[in-house]
């Protein structure tokens, strides 16, 4: 049985920028409304790169009342409103990622006039930039300083954004956030993605999905379902019910 649903946010629950299928949105919090009631409709939750006033926002669109989590392993939960991580941030071991914010400030943003740093963020260092060369401008200069001056840190990338990571400090170690927090084993999970970040919890789950418009590293590593980002998120909800009503 899967008794937990994770969705990326980007490129499944919606295109970033872009306004959202409401009507397939709605479809899937009237799903997550029911699991409340049945045992074949698992819960919905999200891990996201993005910052977190996005993410809660999104999730109160789903009505998510289970913790969500960060690409950076951080887990928000509601009850006492507070985000758990998966690494100190007052030992000194972020100090590479606080580096790597500076650099980003001081030699990235003056250059590439379209990019923002995302500054809402705790446990990692990045970058949005709608100006797809633009980012892969950006993207394979970050390679390059990671590269040459950090290399055990991880970077990925989006069409409009790069986030650099501390070594496993990703959204599997979020998964296992999760995991331990709502005491759900990863082979009773399933998650949608759809760039290089999703791979590694795609690769631990039961059932992993990508939606038709995901990066080929995330389409090799879970079921592709022939539908884009929101009308995807809920036929893979479907199909994890009709997985459940087989039991």
């Amino acid at each position: 049985m899967i008794k937990l649903f994770v969705t990326d946010l980007d490129g499944c629950i919606s295109h970033p920028f872009k306004t959202p299928d409401w009507q397939a949105i709605n479809s899937i919090r009237e799903l997550n409304l029911k699991s409340r009631d049945s045992e074949h409709i698992p819960p919905i939750t999200i891990c996201t790169g993005r910052p977190f006033p996005y993410a809660e926002a999104v999730a109160q669109w789903l009505d998510v009342r289970v913790p969500f989590i960060f690409e950076s392993a951080g887990m928000f939960s509601w009850e006492g409103y507070h985000i758990e991580t998966a690494i100190s941030t007052s030992d000194g071991e972020l100090n590479p990622i606080l580096e790597l914010k500076s650099w980003l400030k001081k030699d990235i943003l003056p250059n590439y006039p379209a990019a923002v740093l995302e500054f809402t963020k705790m446990m990692d260092a990045g970058v949005v930039c709608q100006d797809l060369e633009m980012n892969e401008q950006i993207h394979q200069r970050v390679l390059e300083k990671v590269e040459m001056d950090y290399p055990d840190l991880e970077v990925h990338a989006t069409e409009i954004s790069v986030n650099i990571l501390m070594p496993g400090n990703d959204k599997l170690q979020g998964i296992k956030l999760l995991s331990e927090a709502l005491d759900i084993n990863l082979d009773e999970m399933a998650y949608i993605g759809d760039s290089s970040g999703d791979v590694p919890a795609l690769k631990r789950v039961k059932m992993p999905f990508a939606p038709i418009n995901a990066h080929q590293l995330a389409k090799d590593s879970g079921e592709v379902i022939e539908l884009d980002t929101t009308k995807a998120v809920l036929e893979a909800y479907h199909r994890i019910i009709e997985y459940n009503k087989s039991f």
